[in-house]
């Protein structure tokens, strides 16, 4: 387990709905996988995550899945990443978290 936070913590974090428009591996890389996001902004967000030793790009496309979106921008192998996927597990045990039923991308995390 991770150190405890407090509710007010917790409630800095926004986590949105995003629905994947595309998504490539980053040239050069084993595990990035470099997503296009819808996550109901005027402009699809680019995100990268570590996941391509776990899925395969084009089975990504469509699915929605929770982000954090107001993690402060990081670039990745040269690509500003801008935002932070949620999912479980390692290489044994992986899975992606998403909604049970679809919802409007940019859906907030209540």
């Amino acid at each position: 387990m991770k150190e405890e936070i407090s509710i007010n913590d917790f409630a800095k974090i926004d986590i949105r709905i995003g629905t994947i428009l595309a998504a490539e591996h980053v040239p050069e890389t084993d595990k990035l996988i470099k997503c296009t996001v819808d996550l109901g902004e005027e402009e699809p967000r680019t995100i990268v995550s570590g996941i391509a030793h776990l899925r395969d790009p084009e089975d990504l496309v469509g699915k929605q899945v929770p982000y954090i979106a107001n993690l402060a921008p990081r670039t990745i192998k040269g690509i500003e990443s801008n935002g932070m996927l949620l999912a479980v597990g390692d290489s044994d045990a992986f899975a992606l978290l998403h909604p049970d039923n679809d919802v409007p991308s940019g859906t907030a995390g209540k």
